[in-house]
């Protein structure tokens, strides 16, 4: 994630009618905010097929890793799995919290490769270079003026020859429609949740909206985000510009995915 958080709640009109129907029992929150975080969790903790991708392409006998946005750790301990160090890199300190927690309950070996930094993906400043620095999704977080900060540090940690593996969905906002719908879904846990999406053609972005499926839940914590609609043609311009070299852009399928158009683009950082 980024710098977002700083922002405060997203507002969504669906957050304003749940927490008028929750009266005191509302709370709204960003999703990577505390009073969100277990849900977070919760919710994102599936993606077996997404760190899959990400460890298939990572290279023989590469070294180190700078996972970015690391969140609660969904691509951290896969990463970590292969046996190489990993840092990441969280902003939120309640989803570092969360990594810390699985990371004291999890095998020494793999406690020993980790470690945590919390910082915004933006603009940080590390004593190292990284041979892979990995982002998953989160760069969807960050608009055109963070963007550049991104790709900055991208550059200054990768050893030379050093690969970025990115994903992210590419919406073309130019022919995108607005709409507007509902999906209940599960987390690992098995408590289900309400989520409401909002697709905005005009704004380009995706606003959404979660809340228990319970609607006497107390307390009745609705979480917000915004996400930003880019095309992965230009998030290849961008790195191209800014001295990193895209090598290959790949389709991927995910069972399950709300998104098709999902794309892993592998760039690297010229010798």
């Amino acid at each position: 994630m980024s710098d977002q958080i700083a922002r405060g709640s997203a507002w969504t009109a669906r957050a304003d009618v749940l927490l008028a129907a929750a009266g005191e029992r509302g709370v709204l929150c960003d999703i990577y905010d505390e009073e969100a975080a277990d849900i977070y969790h919760d919710l994102m903790q599936g993606g077996t097929s997404q760190a899959r991708e990400f460890t298939t392409r990572i290279p023989a006998g590469s070294g180190p890793i700078l996972e970015l946005a690391a969140g609660s750790g969904r691509l951290t301990f896969p990463l970590l799995a292969l046996g190489r160090k990993v840092t990441a890199l969280e902003l939120s300190p309640a989803m570092l919290a969360i990594l810390r927690r699985r990371l004291d309950d999890a095998p020494a070996r793999l406690r020993d490769l980790c470690t945590l930094v919390q910082g915004d993906m933006s603009a940080f400043t590390l004593d190292r270079r990284f041979d892979v620095v990995v982002l998953d999704q989160s760069i969807t977080l960050l608009d055109g003026a963070d963007r550049p900060g991104l790709y900055a540090c991208v550059r200054e940690h990768l050893e030379p020859g050093g690969r970025l593996l990115l994903t992210m969905a590419d919406s073309d906002a130019a022919k995108a429609k607005s709409v507007e719908r509902f999906q209940e879904v599960s987390g690992m846990s098995g408590r289900p949740y309400v989520l409401h999406e909002r697709l905005s053609a005009a704004d380009e972005v995706r606003e959404l909206t979660i809340c228990p499926a319970d609607e006497t839940a107390d307390p009745f914590v609705v979480c917000t985000t915004r996400i930003r609609l880019l095309q992965v043609d230009l998030i290849a311009r961008e790195l191209e510009q800014a001295g990193i070299e895209v090598i290959a852009r790949t389709p991927l399928a995910f069972a399950g995915a709300r998104h098709n158009d999902v794309f892993l683009l592998e760039a690297a950082r010229p010798s």
